[in-house]
C-alpha cells in the first residue's frame, strides 16, 4: 500500500486512435514518441507541484522506452523536475483489458488519482474499474468528446495541486454523468453515448455507416466535438452539469421528420434522418426499441442482443469524479501555491508596477 503522500497512476494506451476510422475517415494516428512526450510533460507537471511518486501502466509498444531515456537524460543533465517512476507488474495483452486491469492495480495500490491518455473508450475502461478515484483526462483517440483537448503540462499540474491539498476537493472534483446498459442482467456503462444499430455482428466495432442507426442514448451533447453524442448536441445539446441527457430515434424513410448534417467520424459528415429527440431523466430505465441489433459504448460495438434481451439504458448522476484542471490551476494562482517561496512573489510584482494617474 502506498504511503502518506500521495501518488498517481497514468494509464496511457498505446493502441487508441488505431481503429477503422483511420482508413474509412480521415482519423489521426499518434506516433509512440507523441505519447511518450505526453508522459514525460505530465511528469513535468506533477513534479514541479510537489508529487514524489507516479506508477504508471506498462505496455510493449515503446512508450517506455523513450519515457525511460527521456528520464535518464534528466538525471545526466542534474535536473530534479521529474518525481520517481515506478511501472505495476502485470501481463500486458495490448487490448483494452490492459486499462481495466491497471485501473484495478491503481486503486488497490491507494493511489489519489489516474491521469488517462487515450479517447473515449479507454475512459470508459478506467471508469469501470477505479472505483472512486478522480481521473484527469488528455485526448489521444479517435473519439474524444469525453476527454477535453488539455496541454498536458498543465494537466499534471493541477491534478498534483487537487491531490496534494484535501480541502481542494470542493473546487477540484467534478460529478460526472455515464450511462448504464442492462442487457439480460449484465451491466455496461458508457461516458457518453449508448448507439443502437440494426446489424447483430460486431464487425469493426467502430460506428461510421449512419443507414444502420437506430437509436442514440447521450449523457451529455456538445456540439463542437466528433461522434456519435454531436448528432444529439446539433438537435438539442445539454450540457455536462444538467441532470438530464438525451435519447434520439433515427428514420432512413424518404420522408423523416427532420434531416441533419453530422460530423459522426474525423472527416465524415453524414445526412442522418431523424424521427425525434427526447429528454433522457436520470435513474430512469429506458427499454431498447428495436428486437435485435447491437449496442455500441463511446462509438465501439461490444454487444449483441436479441429479444428476449430486454436491454434497458439508464441514466446516472453524480456517477464518477473528474479532475477539474482549469478551477485547480484558478485556485493555484489565487492561493499562491505556484509561487517560488525563495522568490519575489507575483503579488509584489503587481504592486511594484506603476499604476496608472487618477484622471484630473
Amino acid at each position: 500500500m502506498i504511503g502518506e503522500k500521495p501518488v498517481v497512476g497514468i494509464i496511457a494506451n498505446p493502441v487508441s486512435a488505431r481503429d477503422i476510422r483511420r482508413i474509412v475517415a480521415y482519423a489521426g494516428n499518434m506516433q509512440i514518441t507523441d505519447r511518450a512526450n505526453i508522459v514525460l510533460r505530465l511528469l513535468a507537471g506533477l513534479g514541479a507541484v510537489g508529487i514524489e511518486r507516479v506508477l504508471i501502466m506498462p505496455e510493449n509498444s515503446g512508450i517506455r522506452q523513450h519515457v525511460v531515456r527521456g528520464l535518464q537524460r534528466s538525471s545526466r543533465l542534474g535536473e530534479e523536475r521529474f518525481p520517481e517512476v515506478e511501472y505495476l507488474d502485470m501481463a500486458i495483452s495490448a487490448a483494452t483489458e490492459d486499462s481495466v486491469d491497471a485501473a484495478r492495480q491503481m486503486h488497490a495500490a491507494g493511489v489519489a488519482a489516474i491521469i488517462v491518455l487515450g479517447g473515449d473508450g479507454t475512459h470508459r475502461a478506467v471508469v469501470s474499474a477505479g472505483g472512486d478515484l478522480p481521473i484527469a483526462g488528455v485526448s489521444t483517440g479517435t473519439n474524444n468528446a469525453f476527454p477535453r483537448y488539455q496541454e498536458p503540462t498543465t494537466v499534471g499540474m493541477a491534478v498534483g495541486l487537487a491531490v496534494s491539498d484535501p480541502d481542494l476537493n470542493e473546487i477540484a472534483l467534478r460529478p460526472n454523468k455515464l450511462l448504464e446498459v442492462d442487457i439480460a442482467g449484465r451491466r455496461e456503462i458508457a461516458l457518453v453515448d449508448v448507439a443502437v444499430v440494426g446489424e447483430r455482428y460486431i464487425g469493426a466495432r467502430a460506428l461510421w455507416r449512419a443507414e444502420s442507426f437506430k437509436e442514440l442514448f447521450v449523457a451529455f451533447a456538445e456540439t463542437e466535438v466528433i461522434g456519435m453524442s454531436v448528432i444529439a448536441g446539433l438537435l438539442d445539446p445539454v450540457d455536462r452539469d444538467t441532470p438530464e441527457g438525451r435519447c434520439v430515434r433515427f428514420d432512413h424513410s424518404d420522408n423523416p421528420a427532420c434531416l441533419l448534417s453530422a460530423p459522426i467520424a474525423p472527416g465524415i459528415i453524414e445526412t442522418i434522418g431523424i424521427e425525434s429527440c427526447s429528454a433522457l431523466l436520470p435513474d430512469r430505465a429506458y427499454p431498447i426499441g428495436p428486437q435485435q441489433g447491437s449496442i455500441a459504448f463511446d462509438g465501439e460495438r461490444e454487444l449483441s442482443f436479441s429479444t428476449d434481451d430486454r436491454p434497458t439504458v439508464t441514466l446516472r448522476t453524480e456517477a464518477f469524479r473528474t479532475i477539474d484542471v482549469s478551477a485547480c490551476m484558478k485556485h493555484g494562482a489565487r492561493a499562491r501555491l505556484l509561487h517560488d517561496r525563495g522568490g519575489v512573489t507575483s503579488a509584489a510584482i503587481i504592486a511594484s508596477q506603476p499604476q496608472p494617474e487618477e484622471p484630473t
